[in-house]
């Protein structure tokens, strides 16, 4: 496929295009929509892209009359879209839409320059396509504005979709396990029960002290698998015995299990190893900060001075980070905890602040650095690997959640501006 028919089917321009300022013909209004118009000559410039788009990829497309009734439809529900964006005051710089065009063309594989070259040897001019571009960025807010306030998602559908999606990563996980049984006699008395426990509690305490699991396995277990050293092989949950299923699920590589009891005796797993874990970990980092804010009374210069004697003075023992950061930081947020911004993920921060804490070495000061809000001084004291996996999948209900819902509002709100709108057709 063509970059043409690219660029087409990312910003779905097929279905959108303006009429090309090239074409010559005479024009009349097909539809009244408000105060507006669709035109004629924007119904079959649409009619001629659809059926381009269409042989470019070997489509077949219904009658031309079923095509008709759909490209108006379409066009009616832009023109009231573009009507309401007018009347709320939604618009699209030039400087705006040139970096979204930059951007498509970049996704393309391709420079703006190629993209235009092949728009316009399609035979549609290049200022109706940025215009169509314009409109469908305009169109975009206009729904997003109206549409996203009717979305309303509660914590128990986002707590039962996140479980539904753990059962299908748990039932994609297999555990290799080992296996020590530690048997007892049918109908062992109490006594028997007693020692067979005492014997695995020992053998758990040598494993988790460094023994080898398969010798101790090959050596003490009265499992099928002793002579394999306990090796279970490749399991998901469903397929293991229930006893060690309820223990295992969510366990890690190398994690020790047991004793568990059983009418044979008593068990000892180790996970082996897994696969298929889709498991989410991010680096956390403990961190405080001071913020010095440029003002018309205080220089860029001078706070980024004031900001290097805190500096010098903390690193001298003669002020305390905490106490400078009550005293002098603008963060209103962090402050009054002495600048302390707790545990957390560097991504939230913006981009300077986000590299400044990732290079800043474990209980050392950054040099005094710069971002939108003014001059910051950091001090990093900790970092840890954080397991994150249960807030990504509840992110991932939350997405799947809020886009069916969005494109039932969506359809909803479209429906409700065409009842509100005045339409009709004019005859030839």
């Amino acid at each position: 496929m063509n970059k043409f028919v690219k660029w087409l089917g990312m910003m779905l321009i097929v279905l959108n295009s303006a009429l090309s300022q090239a074409q010559e013909v005479i024009d009349r209004v097909a539809v009244i929509v408000n105060d507006g118009v669709v035109l004629e000559s924007e119904i079959e410039q649409m009619l001629t892209q659809v059926k381009a788009n269409a042989a470019a990829q070997k489509l077949a497309l219904p009658a031309d009359s079923v095509l008709r009734v759909q490209a108006i439809d379409r066009l009616v529900l832009r023109e009231l879209q573009l009507q309401l964006a007018r009347r709320i005051g939604v618009e699209v710089s030039d400087a705006q839409l040139q970096q979204t065009l930059v951007t498509m063309a970049r996704e393309g594989g391709a420079s703006l320059d190629q993209m235009r070259s092949d728009i316009e040897a399609s035979g549609i001019s290049w200022e109706a396509y940025r215009e169509t571009i314009r409109n469908e960025i305009i169109t975009a807010e206009v729904q997003r504005g109206a549409v996203q306030r009717r979305v309303y998602i509660s914590p128990q559908e986002i707590e039962n979709l996140t479980k539904i999606i753990e059962q299908m990563a748990e039932q994609e996980t297999e555990y290799r396990l080992g296996h020590i049984l530690v048997a007892t006699p049918e109908g062992a008395s109490a006594e028997q029960l007693q020692s067979a426990r005492n014997n695995a509690e020992l053998l758990l305490e040598r494993l988790r002290n460094g023994a080898d699991f398969a010798q101790a396995a090959i050596t003490s277990s009265s499992g099928s698998s002793a002579l394999e050293g306990g090796d279970l092989g490749w399991m998901n949950i469903n397929a293991m015995p229930t006893l060690f299923a309820e223990v295992v699920r969510g366990k890690e590589r190398n994690t020790l299990v047991g004793p568990l009891r059983s009418g044979v005796g008593f068990h000892i797993l180790k996970v082996l190893d897994t696969r298929g874990v889709e498991k989410v970990e991010i680096v956390e980092y403990q961190a405080r900060h001071i913020l010095i804010t440029p003002s018309i009374i205080l220089s860029d210069a001078r706070a980024k001075e004031m900001l290097e004697q805190f500096r010098q003075q903390i690193l001298a023992g003669e002020a305390d980070f905490a106490d400078l950061a009550r005293e002098h930081s603008a963060d209103p947020g962090s402050a009054q905890q002495g600048g302390s911004l707790g545990w957390s993920d560097p991504e939230v921060f913006t981009p300077v602040f986000r590299d400044a804490i990732k290079s800043t070495p474990i209980g050392e000061l950054s040099q005094p650095f710069k971002t939108e809000f003014g001059w910051h001084l950091v001090e990093v004291s900790d970092s840890r690997l954080q397991d994150t996996t249960k807030a990504s999948n509840q992110n991932r209900a939350y997405q799947m959640l809020f886009s069916r819902k969005y494109q039932e509002e969506l359809e909803n709100w479209q429906q409700e501006i065409r009842d509100q709108a005045y339409i009709e057709q004019v005859e030839l």
